[in-house]
């Protein structure tokens, strides 16, 4: 049985905010005890509004923020704590690519220098073969030795994102967190990019785990779909079991409000949709956080905060999944 390539258990990121002369502390739960585990060659695709700290999350995996608490285990070891100068070795196995290629990239460097750059810090290539590495890295992710030599500005949103996958995995990582990829291109170039990422990971067995709002793209590439609310996950599974029915009343509502292109079914159909706004992160509802727009929602909900927990081949953080059906209108009181 194939071992997880990257394991988080129970991390944590909360910021502290005031606390001065304008008034007391406030704690920001962006990340509140998030757990799972990443096998070798899978997508694993993070889901949920913006704000539930999607991106806060990444950005620990990789030590960009330092985490409250919790482990991040990569090769065996706990990075989650370890010092900056011991993190060098480790940078090579876990790298992003960002939501905006052209902030991402250095606008004085050459695009082969971009390339370059991660090949030399982390002695990937014989100085006089770093070059020659970088412009085969190019030509992998579509790009001809022609762009090599231009700067960000003079690229398409596209080619930069190209350069940006290029740059991520010339270190030969074994995980790329992948941060919206493709919403900031046009819709004519979001397939191409996600079919070269595709085409990637059957070629390299490299795992991502993906950071996206678009749901039909999310159902597309994931092996697992991990749906995150105000700092944690409210439900897990595979990407076949959630495609075949939700078990939590937040991943339903998602589901229902993503556009169809079946125009009859979306007519006739009943949606449950999300009412009202994310609740502030620095004073989260007690009990389950989603009550406060669950329709379903009981006295139990308003007191209780439900565990993950399986049920039906997945996980699931709620106290009547599998017990409700929330594609239906709850009943009257």
């Amino acid at each position: 049985m194939a071992t997880a390539v990257l394991e988080v258990r129970d991390l944590v990121k909360h910021y502290t905010l005031g606390g001065g002369m304008f008034g007391a502390a406030r704690k920001v739960q962006a990340v509140d005890g998030v757990s799972f585990e990443l096998m070798p060659g899978e997508t694993l695709s993070i889901v949920g509004e913006s704000g539930c700290g999607k991106s806060t999350l990444a950005r620990c995996i990789l030590r960009l923020v330092e985490p409250t608490g919790g482990a991040i285990r990569l090769a065996d070891t706990d990075i989650a704590r370890l010092p900056e100068h011991a993190l060098r070795p480790f940078r090579r196995s876990i790298q992003i690519v960002f939501q905006d290629p052209f902030a991402s990239l250095d606008p004085r460097q050459r695009v082969i220098d971009a390339v370059a750059t991660p090949l030399r810090l982390h002695g990937m290539a014989a100085p006089g073969d770093i070059a020659d590495r970088a412009r085969r890295l190019l030509r992998d992710v579509g790009l001809g030795d022609e762009v090599a030599i231009r700067h960000p500005h003079e690229l398409s949103g596209g080619q930069r994102q190209r350069v940006a996958i290029a740059r991520a995995l010339a270190v030969e990582p074994r995980v790329v967190i992948l941060d919206e990829p493709v919403s900031a291109l046009d819709m004519s170039i979001q397939a191409q990019v996600i079919n070269l990422l595709m085409e990637l990971q059957d070629r390299l067995g490299v795992s991502y785990v993906l950071i996206s709002h678009n749901l039909p793209l999310v159902e597309h590439v994931s092996d697992r779909i991990a749906i995150m609310y105000l700092g944690r996950f409210v439900e897990i599974a595979d990407h076949a079991v959630l495609a075949r029915r939700a078990l939590h009343p937040y991943t339903q509502a998602l589901f229902a409000a993503a556009p169809s292109l079946d125009v009859a079914a979306a007519r006739t159909e009943t949606r449950a949709l999300l009412t009202g706004d994310l609740p502030d992160p620095s004073d989260p509802p007690m009990g389950c956080r989603f009550h406060t727009r669950c329709p379903f929602q009981q006295e139990r909900c308003r007191r209780e905060a439900p565990v993950l927990r399986p049920v039906e081949g997945r996980a699931v953080a709620c106290h009547f999944a599998g017990e409700v059906d929330f594609t239906q209108a709850p009943a009257r009181p």
